[in-house]
């Protein structure tokens, strides 16, 4: 194993886990990832592989017929799978989320319910906050529920990057509730959308009108999310009661900030290992240009990225595995995992020289994915509100 990206003490079971994935990696990803990217072509074959490694289920507990891993192992996994093809990652991370915030806060009836059929992948999640002009201010939602009579809800508005938008048929979605409280944060609720897969109307009241095009994430459909009357029962409230909808949100970002970190660690490192193959191919003035000291000093410069954070997306996962809120571990290791995502691929494209602008090379697809890391889960600014605020409180003079 190379020598960056190394975590200390883990069980035999992680390593075993770890193992296959990276070999799952290294000939079912890595050998189509650009040619499926360019054509902006769902992985199929790639997802049901997938499937059949349990990923799907890592998190989820033995009793729900998943895995019953830890927030570690999955996002070293992560990390092994966006070094491969950051789309891929995408496709579970969403999915990952649901889950999650289906153990945390869900009824005894809604993890029975649902937890077996997503530790298999028959049932696949999304995850929807987001809305057309709807920024980082959550409490500025607008998509809203009405209770009826007979204790239903009826659900209109318009929701906004949606990941897995058709390819999920169960969508845990964020709305507006009138709980009489008196904070917005808590006149939220988290309900858990059933449809199918697909484009169009996809269930009653619930249309995806078609994938978002963009720069690079592709493979992996990103939509909007309408709803026109949607009726759902009160029993797919997450938790049974309304108004804890925020906070389970955030809950679940808090794993998916996580999540991001490590996708970034995992696009850095191969950036790195491409520029590194490339600098000791590519010769200048007689020699590889590996042995020219701008060339050495710039390889030097992103391994110690590299390895600063994935030791930081580590800690952020084992903090959250303790059973501690990792709110500002999670935002440390996402704003610098994505910022330093970007600076070792911008330096692996300038290793590349004109090849790197290339769509022949893989670097070229590298460097419209790690744009995404910058935004995803979050802002680099968002993430410093959180530390920095977290920080007063920690160091409030006395």
């Amino acid at each position: 194993m190379p020598r960056l990206c190394q975590t200390d003490g883990l069980t035999e079971d992680q390593t075993e886990i770890l193992k296959a994935v990276r070999q799952f990696v290294e000939e079912k990803i890595i050998p189509v990832a650009t040619e499926l990217e360019h054509a902006d072509e769902y992985p199929t074959e790639i997802v049901e592989g997938l499937k059949e490694l349990g990923i799907f289920g890592l998190m989820i507990p033995e009793e729900y017929d998943g895995l019953g891993e830890s927030l570690l192992t999955y996002a070293l996994c992560v990390e092994e799978i966006a070094r491969g093809w950051m789309s891929v990652s995408g496709v579970i991370n969403t999915h990952f989320i649901v889950a999650y915030m289906l153990m945390k806060h869900g009824t005894p009836e809604q993890k029975q319910k649902y937890l077996p059929r997503m530790a298999t992948g028959e049932v696949r999640g999304a995850f929807s906050m987001s809305e057309p002009a709807l920024g980082s201010d959550v409490s500025a939602i607008t998509t809203k529920a009405t209770r009826a009579e007979d204790g239903s809800y009826a659900i209109t508005g318009q929701k906004m990057w949606l990941t897995n938008g058709s390819t999920s048929n169960l969508v845990a979605v964020l709305v507006k509730t009138d709980e009489g409280a008196d904070s917005v944060y808590k006149n939220m609720t988290t309900f858990l959308v059933e449809k199918e897969t697909g484009f169009g109307e996809t269930a009653q009241g619930v249309t995806i009108p078609g994938k978002i095009d963009k720069m690079g994430y592709k493979g992996v459909d990103t939509t909007e999310m309408v709803f026109d009357g949607h009726r759902v029962p009160a029993d797919q409230v997450l938790g049974g009661e309304p108004g804890q909808g925020f906070y389970q949100m955030m809950d679940g970002v808090e794993v998916g900030r996580v999540n991001v970190a490590a996708r970034a660690c995992g696009i850095a490192n191969r950036a790195f290992e491409l520029g590194a193959a490339y600098a000791q191919q590519r010769e200048t003035f007689g020699k590889p240009i590996a042995q020219h000291q701008a060339i050495l000093f710039r390889l030097a410069e992103m391994a110690t990225k590299v390895e600063t954070a994935h030791t930081m997306m580590v800690r952020a996962a084992r903090t959250k595995d303790s059973g501690q809120r990792n709110d500002v571990e999670a935002g440390m290791a996402k704003m610098l995992a994505s910022e330093y995502c970007n600076e070792v691929v911008e330096a692996s494209f300038r290793i590349h020289g004109g090849y790197g602008y290339s769509k022949e090379y893989e670097i070229e697809r590298l460097y419209r994915e790690a744009a995404f890391m910058l935004i995803g889960e979050g802002t680099s600014d968002i993430q410093k509100m959180i530390i920095g605020r977290s920080m007063l409180k920690e160091y409030q003079l006395r």
